[in-house]
């Protein structure tokens, strides 16, 4: 009843002209508090444009409202390092009542919140402040619990305390062993002549001072934020509950949107997200700093960042934004990145800041080294990305896109006489819709190539009408679990259609939604209400991708007919990971002409592959670097003892000296290849590619598609002819 008469209420002010709430007129500042009515307008407006345009349509009820409790909780104390349980049971009375507050726009849980976690952070710091003080005893087995979903909020300050201690115990050891490092290295600068080595306790205090100057760190950042910064948690928790890609960004956020949509900032060139507390990254842009230096991955979490030879800076439970202020910089400057990789491996990367280098985001072709005993020839193209110059087509000109760069190398291709194609779309994280369709028209006569379904149920087919094939012969489209959205689409579409062979991980990630820009500010059409731009914006799922099959992207990505083993193949990374990500679901197919009416031979196909993996030395060493990374990941406990620490820290290191590739990772640009010419620059791109093991299997496998269609592309063969 309550909610029936605050819809009466707001259908009546909007009828007049006048914006009310149950009681109240935002505009009147009833409460006289600037981030409490601020916070009644965000509310208001999110509650009206979330479930009418999100693609679910969800109810902000009480469902809802306890999913954005448990995100709120997260944002707020991830590490479970301040909170008591008392203060969560406090907050919990807020648990089913969010939908209330959004929709009486009565917003009391960030206030409460935020008084809570003031009156926690002294006593965390004082706490942290007095474990510090003494010297830890690194002979003790104990271990630290690094998962925090495997633990509880404590009970009492003792059980905190002891928390703590076991964390910056950790810190300390990891502090000590490079302190131990730098003395020992023979690259360090030779001490002041007389200057004694540091001794084993003098080590362990310099170690406990840097711990505790990061600490202290990140408690004063803590102290300066306010009941806004509560404010904008809660509502990002809200957004992020109807699925992790609908987010709120507060006005700085928004602005550094902006900005990367510009591209104008120099750094490493990677793609991060905020996750429990922790950095994680999503993506390395090709061509980026990052890409070059080679180490840096999807799914590594940033722990600390130094600026070249400075002290590293704990960034664990620091904000996106502020983490991203600590790795940007100046060109040319050095950044080291402290990281955990997803099998709990830590490693410390340099990476000097640069711009993008265009080159390397473009797509590229070769005509492959010749496979010993074969007289085939192959082709080989990537495509890092789906870029596509809309700036210049708006303004009347051609600018650069990926569908006529990929077309030019398949005429080159051609011309070059290549019996069979590998289109390698590993680590491709999607872009331009309109060129994944164009590229699928490349390879297929015409025809549907995604099914495109908005939140309104209207249902669009995005079609290739062009019945021109630029390239007709076998086909194998390589995947990993960080091909992503429009790089799915275009698998997909060539998967239905029988026209390639999908070959990867045993699962592409998944992003099959599409989201849309909605700034707050444009709700404002009320008088007394300026002062409280900018509000920010809000990122909303709109639409969902569908295969021509029916069978949508989303969620399960595309499976790959033929997978081969991956290093990283025990990570949980792709949407279905992801929490409140939209499910998979279908819908009724569209109507499309196979490729071949015989279709691929695909089992058999298979069975060729799984026997040659079987005696391929280099997959099996991939299987076992998996079979250690997937041990690693699952346990937890991180001993805190000084020699085990040591140990496992050594073994990681000779891991990583000796390890094999396989991680479906792709073969990259350098510094160097700048210098060279462009034969030159090919022909190192071919001798990195000769070092691939997929492309190896890849041409294997169209050799053995040759062998059994009898079809190669020389003869200009039309969909479904034989040889």
């Amino acid at each position: 009843m309550k909610r029936r008469q605050t819809r009466l209420a707001l259908a009546v002010g909007l009828i007049l002209g006048v914006w009310f709430f149950p009681g109240n007129v935002i505009g009147l500042k009833n409460r006289g508090d600037f981030d409490f009515n601020r916070g009644k307008l965000v509310a208001h407006i999110m509650r009206q444009q979330l479930p009418r345009h999100h693609f679910s349509h969800k109810e902000i009820d009480d469902k809802l409202s306890r999913t954005a409790f448990d995100l709120l909780l997260k944002k707020i104390d991830s590490q479970k390092r301040f909170l008591l349980e008392s203060d969560v049971d406090r907050l919990s009375a807020y648990a089913d009542r969010i939908d209330d507050e959004v929709n009486l726009g009565e917003i009391e849980l960030p206030s409460v919140a935020a008084e809570v976690m003031a009156a926690r952070l002294p006593k965390v710091q004082e706490m942290v402040k007095s474990i510090m003080a003494e010297p830890f005893d690194f002979s003790l087995d104990e271990y630290l619990e690094t998962e925090p979903k495997n633990l509880g909020f404590c009970k009492t300050d003792t059980e905190l305390r002891d928390r703590w201690r076991r964390v910056l115990k950790y810190q300390t050891i990891i502090r000590y062993l490079n302190v131990e490092e730098d003395q020992k290295s023979e690259k360090k600068e030779p001490k002041k002549e007389n200057e004694p080595p540091l001794t084993e306790t003098e080590m362990q205090a310099k170690a406990r001072e840097k711990v505790l100057k990061n600490f202290d760190e990140l408690f004063s950042r803590m102290a300066k934020e306010g009941e806004r910064d509560y404010y904008d948690r809660y509502f990002d928790a809200l957004a992020n509950a109807f699925d992790p890609h609908t987010t709120y960004m507060p006005p700085a956020s928004k602005e550094d949107f902006d900005i990367s949509m510009r591209g104008s900032l120099e750094g490493i060139g990677a793609l991060l997200r905020e996750e429990d507390g922790y950095i994680k990254v999503v993506r390395v842009i090709p061509g980026s700093a990052a890409a070059r230096q080679g180490e840096l991955q999807a799914e590594d979490i940033i722990l600390e960042v130094a600026q070249a030879d400075g002290e590293p800076v704990e960034i664990t439970d620091m904000k996106l934004r502020d983490a991203v202020g600590l790795i940007r910089g100046e060109k040319g400057s050095e950044v080291r990145l402290t990281i955990r990789k997803p099998d709990g491996t830590r490693k410390v990367i340099p990476i000097v800041r640069d711009v993008v280098q265009l080159e390397a985001t473009f797509v590229k072709g070769t005509v492959l080294d010749p496979v010993e005993g074969s007289n085939l020839k192959f082709g080989y193209v990537k495509i890092p990305g789906f870029y596509r110059d809309f700036e210049k087509t708006r303004n009347g000109g051609e600018g650069r896109n990926s569908t006529d760069d990929v077309r030019a190398e398949l005429e080159r291709l051609n011309a070059a006489g290549i019996d069979a194609l590998i289109l390698d779309l590993r680590n491709n994280g999607g872009g331009a819709l309109t060129d994944a369709v164009s590229i699928a028209g490349l390879f297929i006569e015409s025809g549907p190539v995604v099914q495109v379904k908005s939140s309104n149920d209207g249902m669009k087919v995005l079609k290739d009408t062009d019945e021109d094939i630029s390239y007709r012969g076998p086909l194998v489209l390589l995947v990993n679990k960080f091909s992503a959205s429009a790089s799915e689409i275009l698998a997909g579409a060539l998967q239905d259609y029988g026209r390639a062979v999908i070959v990867g991980s045993d699962h592409t990630h998944g992003k099959g939604t599409v989201q849309t820009l909605f700034d707050l500010d444009r709700s404002l059409s009320f008088r007394n209400m300026e002062q409280y731009k900018p509000l920010g914006a809000m990122k909303i799922t709109i639409q969902k991708f569908y295969r021509v099959s029916g069978a949508s992207t989303q969620f399960r990505g595309v499976v790959p007919d033929i997978v081969l083993p991956d290093r990283f193949q025990y990570v949980k990374s792709g949407e279905q990971y992801l929490e409140n990500s939209l499910p998979w679901d279908t819908v009724e197919a569209t109507e499309y002409d196979k490729w071949s009416p015989e279709g691929l031979p695909l089992e058999s196909l298979k069975t060729r592959s799984e026997g040659r993996v079987a005696a391929e030395k280099d997959f099996k060493d991939i299987a076992e670097d998996a079979e250690r990374s997937r041990k690693r990941s699952e346990t937890t406990l991180q001993s805190i003892q000084l020699e085990k620490v040591r140990k496992e820290r050594e073994e990681a290191r000779t891991d990583r000296e000796g390890g094999h590739g396989g991680g479906m990772e792709d073969a990259h640009s350098d510094e160097s290849d700048a210098d060279l010419d462009d034969e030159a620059q090919e022909e190192k791109f071919r001798e990195k590619l000769k070092e691939d093991v997929y492309i190896r299997e890849s041409t294997a496998i169209l050799r053995d598609l040759i062998v059994e269609t009898k079809v190669v592309s020389s003869g200009g063969l039309r969909p479904g002819q034989k040889m």
